[in-house]
């Protein structure tokens, strides 16, 4: 059985359907242990002149709600901005109730909380913190992060707003007004309401692609997506996630995961990149649709982990081989 049908049947038994991308990173020997750049050929290049298989990929190209995974480009793009003298990381922001959306970190603090640019930076990526992804878009510009996607090749990945967008959205979406009133009318719907969700939907959220996902990763551990400085932040604090429920599930402890997690009702969302003790490295995203529309699903979480194993060990075995799959 091929792979890609593995790994439709271990979503089908999940009650989900999936849609996955995986490559190998070739970094050479650059820093933190071998995890930045030395070469800018690309990684399939490379993994087709070795005669093994450059990628994996179930409904690699169809389009996906970007869900919190969009805070990678977002924390990237604070990182350039850096780098180049834009922005300095030490300014301090006051977060207040106004600015708090709810949920991990800042998000859900009872009191007003002092923060720094590159704290809101840890936290959007290490907690997924909304209020932190959030403010640091203000600061940083939403047409910059639709530009530096664009700049970097990827044509199908679209930024329309950020966590307030997307809240103000759903509240629309079943007629509340606060976030109490949308979890009694939500509560209410069909699944099939659920289902629709602006959200949900790619055409009208952020959105972008599974193979789209894993060239972001791929460029910013090879340096290529910006300054050494500002892909080795990116790296290091998606190397601090504190979620390890998902792609981290499906690998032995000895393998290093820097990773971001999306989740939303019925979506599952997991992209990252996997590096085994001996170097291999390789950029896995993971779209998981449950068939139940709820937003905690261990069956379907601890699918993406094995899921995205099955996608690397091919192509470990087949580098190894020195033949296509």
């Amino acid at each position: 059985m091929r792979v890609e049908e593995r790994v439709r049947e271990v979503f089908a038994r999940a009650g989900a359907e999936g849609a996955l991308h995986a490559q190998r990173i070739d970094p050479g020997p650059g820093p933190s242990g071998g995890q930045g750049p030395a070469s800018r050929a690309p990684s399939g290049a490379a993994a087709a002149a070795k005669g093994g298989r450059a990628d994996v990929g179930v409904a690699p190209d169809t389009p996906v709600p970007l869900s919190s995974v969009f805070k990678v480009l977002l924390v990237l793009e604070f990182a350039r901005q850096v780098a180049a003298g834009q922005l300095d990381p030490r300014e301090r922001v006051l977060v207040t109730d106004g600015q708090r959306l709810g949920g991990w970190g800042i998000a859900g603090c009872v009191d007003d909380v002092e923060v720094s640019l590159r704290d809101l930076a840890y936290f959007a990526l290490t907690v997924s913190d909304n209020s932190a992804a959030d403010i640091l878009l203000s600061r940083v510009g939403l047409d910059t992060v639709g530009l530096l996607a664009r700049e970097l090749g990827l044509a199908r990945t679209r930024i329309v707003g950020g966590p307030r967008e997307a809240l103000a959205s759903m509240l629309g979406d079943v007629g509340a007004r606060t976030a109490e009133e949308f979890a009694a009318l939500y509560r209410a719907l069909p699944d099939e309401g659920k289902r629709r969700l602006s959200v949900l939907d790619p055409a009208r959220a952020n959105a972008s692609t599974p193979r789209e996902v894993t060239r972001l990763l791929d460029l910013i551990w090879r340096d290529a997506a910006g300054p050494p400085e500002a892909c080795a932040q990116v790296r290091a604090l998606m190397g601090r996630q504190v979620f390890r429920h998902r792609l981290t599930s499906g690998f032995p402890d000895d393998v290093r995961i820097a990773a971001k997690t999306g989740t939303l009702p019925g979506l599952h969302i997991e992209a990252g990149v996997v590096r085994w003790p001996e170097g291999d490295t390789y950029a896995v995203a993971v779209f998981a649709r449950s068939h139940a529309m709820a937003a905690d699903l261990t069956r379907v979480d601890a699918a993406i982990g094995t899921a995205a194993r099955l996608a690397v060990d091919s192509l470990r075995a087949c580098a190894s081989a020195g033949r296509p799959l």
